[in-house]
């Protein structure tokens, strides 16, 4: 890696890791899905900007925006709105912790869907990730039930995050572009949060308070735009089975963001929960790269 590609990472992991704390700022007097509406229609026009400025395709056929639909369906709506959800009921960095797992998700997914046998190592990555995690929450789910709603959401949110990666990574065999298959992604995913608003009788208001506008901007700015466009570059130039350790670092990070903002409690099941967690994603990361 050269020292351009150490900066990136760094930009994308203290993206990713301070995205959760951020999310739960969101939280309170508007409407998760208003918030995340607001927050994808300025990433969508950013996009969409970024895109006429670099020339970027942005006309497809009918059939190609079906697909860009079913990207906006599980990759800029619904996952995020699972998780700030959760956000009511568990610290930020468990959301994020959970969230890591997605690349245990994605190859058993792989799997199910070619029915195929995974690897070996792969189901014990995907069980050492998974029992971290519940390890994790157990303090949570001693001392309230709806942590376990939060976990359920937090998992939830991680399949459709996953089917998502699924999903953008058919386009990409398409031969669609990455940039304007996630920029349709994007208008699309705020599009949908729009008609939920709606439907629910949400309403579209903004909090005029310093800490739900700054908040705002950077999820749209720093974790929608930048980081992403991060990722993409270094995927590119390291491949994506190097790009994704971010997966195992983020995590910890963003515990350590909720310990001091969030006054989380650690114990020997969180500490020993995280450990399993960053081992299961090592395993299943190395296990791709042979």
């Amino acid at each position: 890696m050269t020292p351009r590609d150490y900066v990136l990472y760094a930009v994308m992991v203290f993206g990713w890791s301070t995205s959760w704390i951020m999310l739960k700022h969101q939280l309170g007097v508007v409407a998760p899905e208003v918030s995340l509406f607001w927050r994808f229609l300025a990433a969508a026009l950013l996009m969409f900007g970024l895109s006429v400025v670099s020339k970027q395709r942005l006309r497809y056929a009918a059939c190609d925006h079906f697909r860009f639909l079913a990207l906006g369906l599980c990759l800029f709506s619904t996952n995020f709105l699972l998780f700030y959800y959760a956000g009511n009921y568990g610290a930020s960095g468990l959301l994020a912790v959970v969230f890591s797992t997605a690349s245990l998700f994605i190859v058993l997914m792989v799997a199910l869907i070619s029915r195929r046998t995974p690897k070996w190592m792969h189901l014990v990555a995907a069980f050492t990730g998974i029992c971290g995690v519940l390890l994790l929450y157990l303090p949570e789910l001693r001392a309230s039930e709806k942590a376990l709603v939060s976990l359920g959401m937090c998992l939830a949110g991680t399949l459709f995050f996953s089917a998502g990666n699924l999903v953008s990574a058919a386009n990409q065999r398409a031969g669609l572009p990455v940039m304007g298959a996630n920029t349709w992604g994007m208008a699309y995913g705020t599009a949908l949060l729009g008609l939920l608003s709606l439907a629910n009788g949400s309403p579209f208001i903004i909090e005029f308070t310093p800490v739900y506008l700054l908040s705002l901007l950077w999820l749209v700015v720093i974790s929608s735009v930048i980081t992403f466009a991060c990722y993409l570059t270094l995927v590119g130039r390291i491949g994506p089975g190097h790009a994704g350790y971010a997966t195992v670092m983020f995590p910890a990070f963003a515990l350590l963001i909720s310990t001091a903002f969030e006054s989380y409690q650690w114990t020997a099941f969180a500490i020993f929960g995280l450990a399993l967690v960053l081992i299961g994603n090592i395993i299943m990361l190395r296990s791709r790269n042979r």
